[in-house]
């Protein structure tokens, strides 16, 4: 849920990625929900749970201050250092993480590298990458005017290695990928997740979705180029880059929220 944040989960999905049982599931949620670390909403048929980061927080925050009075030379606690200003000179790198880094993450890195003015560097992954990216992808991209030249699909491997760049933010752009254990990469980069559904779930309308499925990254990644970093600390920023994943252009698809 915290991967997800700030995504409302549906509780089914909840149980297929921990593998558990319904009612499980249901008694662990309960006793979350009791605690305050998690919220519940109905959305449609489906009670959905959300994590309560105020709740989480506080819970932390008092396990490590009974544990040791908030020593630093017991408990190693270090403030994250803030993400720098992004600038044509130290771009900021940020990386799109989908599941067959095909369509949704090739979509964001074009855009992200077309639309941040040489202040950012954007990169794609897939969590198990397709052999080749989604031609209507490229064809949307093309038609727009955006370089198509060095996107291909591509695992996570290339971002672990030593010589690897080393990123600033990660966003996850489907749900299924947010929903996987988060990569260890090199740095502290900040999270984030920007629920996009597949758009070749039905191949008959792909051309449609494609293009809504666009038009919702480029909102989302026009948003993120205009924040005003050098006013933003680590956590204020994390939340302004959380609030942009709820982004969609006026009378688009409902898009968010779906597995990919």
């Amino acid at each position: 849920m915290v991967r997800r944040y700030p995504d409302a989960v549906p509780a089914g999905e909840i149980a297929g990625v921990l593998g558990f049982k319904a009612n499980t599931t249901s008694t662990y949620l309960s006793i979350l929900r009791s605690a305050g670390l998690i919220d519940q909403r109905r959305i449609g048929t489906s009670l959905c749970y959300q994590a309560k980061l105020d709740g989480l927080k506080g819970m932390f925050d008092t396990l490590i201050s009974d544990c040791c009075q908030n020593r630093p030379d017991i408990c190693n606690v270090t403030q994250s250092a803030p993400l720098p200003m992004p600038t044509a000179e130290r771009p900021l790198n940020v990386l799109f993480i989908c599941t067959g880094n095909s369509a949704r993450s090739i979509l964001a890195e074009a855009l992200l590298n077309g639309e941040g003015d040489g202040r950012f560097r954007a990169y794609s992954a897939g969590i198990a990458p397709k052999g080749y990216a989604h031609e209507e992808a490229l064809s949307t991209l093309v038609a727009r005017g955006y370089d198509v030249s060095k996107l291909s699909p591509k695992g996570l491997a290339p971002f672990l290695r030593a010589d690897a760049p080393q990123m600033d933010l990660v966003i996850t752009v489907c749900n299924q990928a947010a929903n996987e254990e988060p990569p260890q990469l090199p740095g502290q980069p900040l999270h984030a997740h920007w629920g996009v559904a597949n758009p070749d779930a039905d191949p008959s309308s792909a051309k449609t979705a494609m293009r809504a499925t666009f038009e919702v990254l480029k909102q989302r990644i026009q948003a993120l180029t205009w924040l005003p970093f050098e006013r933003l600390d680590r956590q204020s920023l994390q939340h302004r880059i959380d609030e942009l994943g709820h982004l969609t252009p006026p009378q688009s698809s409902p898009l968010r929220g779906t597995v990919g």
